[in-house]
């Protein structure tokens, strides 16, 4: 396939992901959690590096490489993600990111308590019986190995 296909293709697929996620949390009020946060970097650097492709025609080959190691990082956070919700793994500090722990009065208590984040355990949205991390994982893995089949062929 094209270049240029793969990659016009890779930044309206990232757009779509990311309105699909930005629709469930503020349409659906689905609220994400911190994991759910991080897997959306990917998607948000696909469209910023894939569109600098395009636009300024340089460096090809080192973007479509850091866009890839922007998707393999996605999908180890999106199977640690998965494995989280499916009790394989336990949560880390990234699921507690924004909690404050130097509370100092009732006021800042009650502050804290309304803005606990979610667990990463906790699946507030399914689609099929799967939550949003296991399409993220798969989706992230199928990118990274077209965008190394890409890469590779080059």
């Amino acid at each position: 396939m094209d270049k240029k296909i793969i990659l016009n293709s890779l930044i309206v697929l990232s757009f779509i992901t990311l309105s699909f996620a930005y629709f469930v949390e503020f349409i659906l009020q689905h609220e994400p959690c911190s994991l759910c946060k991080i897997e959306r970097i990917p998607y948000i650097g696909s469209i910023i590096l894939g569109s600098l492709i395009l636009f300024i025609n340089k460096w090809e080959k080192i973007i479509l490489i850091l866009i890839l190691l922007l998707f393999i990082f996605g999908s180890l956070i999106s199977i640690y993600h998965v494995g989280i919700e499916q009790s394989i793994f336990s949560e880390s500090f990234l699921c507690e990111l924004g909690i404050n722990k130097n509370i100092q009065n009732p006021d800042e208590l009650l502050k804290t308590l309304e803005k606990t984040p979610i667990s990463c355990k906790d699946v507030t949205f399914k689609i099929f019986g799967l939550s949003l991390a296991t399409f993220n994982a798969v989706l992230s893995i199928a990118i990274s190995y077209i965008l190394l089949k890409v890469i590779l062929k080059k």
